[in-house]
This record gives C-alpha cells, sequence and structure tokens, in this order.
C-alpha cells in the first residue's frame, strides 16, 4: 500500500509580470511547492482571507499598491502575521532593502532570480518560521499566557490562551486592543534599563488584568506574560510555597510539565549547566533526591490551586 504523499508547501508568488509569473511558478512547482498566483496587492490580500501561505513571494514594484504597502497589509492581518515574506524586486538600493525589511520581509532577492538561490532561502525561511510556530503552540499547549510585542506596542504575536485569558478580562472580543495601548504607553515611558516591570490593566473599575515583562527576546520584540488580577501565576504559587526564587520555580514548573532539561533551557534562555544549578537547589528545598519527585510535589500543590 502506498504511503499517502505529504502535504506541499503553499507559496504564494505575487507580480504583476505574466512572464515572470510563468516562469517562477513552473520552477516552484518542479521543486515541489503549491503555487497560488496573485497579479497584483489586492489580489494577495484577497487569497489571505480564505487561504493561509506557508511563504510569501512578492515583487516589490507593482502598479496601484507595490509590494511595501501590500507587505504591510499582510503584516496587519493576524491570520497571515506570521507568514515569512521575501521581496523580489530589480532595485537594488539600500534604501530599498531596509524599505522591504521595515515593512515586514524577512529577505529580499534582486532579479533575475537565481531559482537555486531561491530553493534554498525558502527552506531556510519555512524552517524558522515553522520552529517558531512549533515554540508557541508548545507554550499553549503549557498553560503559558505570553505574547510578544514591537518596539512602538504593537502586538507582534500571543498565545491562544493569552488572546482569550484578554478577552475575558476585558469582557470584548477587541480586548487586545486594549492592551496594546497599555503597553505601547508603558513601552514609551520605560527606562532601557528596566529588566521587570508590572503593568496592571482595569476593567469596569476593576484590577482585570497584570502584565509582566519578561524581556527582549529579538531585535524588535518583547516578551510579555500575562495573569488574571485575580490570580496567582502557577510559577508564583511554586515559589511562595517551596520558597524558591523566580528563576527556580520557572525550572519547577516547566519539571512538572514534563520538559527534559535541554528544553527547559531554550524555554528560558538558560545553559544545561545553569538549569541543573537550579536543580540541585530546588531538591534540596523540595525535600526530594530526583526530578520525579519534584514533579509529583509541584503537581500536587498546582492542582490545590
Amino acid at each position: 500500500m502506498a504511503e499517502p504523499a505529504l502535504p506541499r508547501d503553499i507559496v504564494l508568488l505575487v507580480d504583476d509580470s505574466a512572464e515572470a509569473l510563468g516562469f517562477m511558478t513552473d520552477a516552484l512547482e518542479q521543486s515541489g511547492f503549491s503555487v497560488l498566483i496573485a497579479t497584483s496587492g489586492t489580489a494577495a490580500l484577497g487569497i489571505v482571507e480564505r487561504i493561509t501561505p506557508d511563504l510569501i513571494l512578492l515583487d516589490a514594484v507593482m502598479p496601484g499598491m507595490d509590494g511595501f504597502e501590500t507587505c504591510r497589509r499582510l503584516k496587519a492581518n493576524a491570520a497571515v502575521a506570521q507568514v515569512p515574506v521575501v521581496f523580489m524586486t530589480g532595485l537594488t538600493e539600500t534604501e530599498h532593502v531596509v524599505h522591504a525589511l521595515e515593512s515586514g520581509g524577512v529577505d529580499y532577492l534582486s532579479k533575475p532570480i537565481n531559482i537555486d538561490e531561491l530553493r534554498a532561502r525558502i527552506r531556510v525561511h519555512l524552517r524558522n518560521a515553522r520552529s517558531a510556530q512549533s515554540a508557541r503552540i508548545a507554550l499553549d499547549a503549557a498553560g503559558r499566557h505570553l505574547l510578544a510585542v514591537k518596539g512602538d506596542g504593537a502586538i507582534h504575536w500571543s498565545t491562544p490562551q493569552a488572546t482569550r485569558l484578554v478577552n475575558a478580562a476585558m469582557g470584548s472580543d477587541d480586548g487586545m486592543e486594549i492592551v496594546a495601548r497599555h503597553i505601547a504607553g508603558w513601552m514609551r515611558d520605560r527606562v532601557a534599563a528596566v529588566r521587570d516591570g508590572i503593568i496592571s490593566i482595569a476593567h469596569a473599575g476593576q484590577a482585570a488584568l497584570q502584565l509582566a515583562f519578561l524581556g527582549a527576546i529579538g531585535p524588535d520584540e518583547y516578551l510579555f506574560r500575562l495573569t488574571a488580577a485575580s490570580q496567582r501565576s502557577d510559577d508564583e504559587v511554586l515559589r511562595q510555597r517551596f520558597s524558591l526564587t523566580q528563576r527556580e520555580s520557572e525550572v519547577l514548573l516547566w519539571i512538572a510539565k514534563g520538559k527534559a532539561n535541554r528544553d527547559i533551557g531554550e524555554i528560558l534562555g538558560l545553559s544545561a549547566r545553569t538549569v541543573n544549578k537550579h536543580l540541585e537547589q530546588i531538591y534540596v528545598k523540595l525535600g526530594v533526591e530526583n526530578r520525579a519527585s519534584a514533579a509529583v510535589k509541584a503537581t500536587h500543590v498546582l492542582y490545590e490551586m
């Protein structure tokens, strides 16, 4: 019995040149990709309302809405905000490259396009996008209410659990817009050296949400953890019950969720050696000898809540 064929990655190709579309479509399909075609920025925006591509190849120079504006509008659509956009154009001046990247593109290819180089870059960006998506899914599955913003406070991404928490706390489906405004104000006023910060957001005269600033995770990406104002976060519960440091409580929480040391190190930005050092202190404070016993104790405390 033949094995079912693996689904093909979908590439949205946006170019107003029929010749370029024909050449690129043939090359991409021969490379194993499924290709969607748009001859204008407006058409591209319409397509992504119905189908989410895995990657977008975008001509910068088109009549009407150019590629830069098209990219900005694509990035404003939450459904495709994380889809990598690679610009293709004959414009090679530095200012054009900068413009493309500032518009939300992840890469820039000069025409005429070298197909071998294009294939290689597509695969790299697809791999990176999948890694980022997997990380967000893992965080959400672990019950992490996280969101990331840009330097101006605009929402970059959020885990689905964070979105649900915000909307429930604010009593509105557009709760994220309210949160974004508060974060934008905090980002403008914060001191660059500040590493820890709490933003409290009220709704109907009552404290509704607390956002804890966790730090910068990219050149223009800042991470926040959300909790309902009436609730303590899981790691705070562990920290208070066992007299742990904040980092020890975070390590213990991931131990309780079944993560290996290597995974914990990647999630928290720690070396394996540092994770082990924290575990040594955790075992002492919990009065246990191994990670299994620590996980059982932590889980018992969390399910008492």
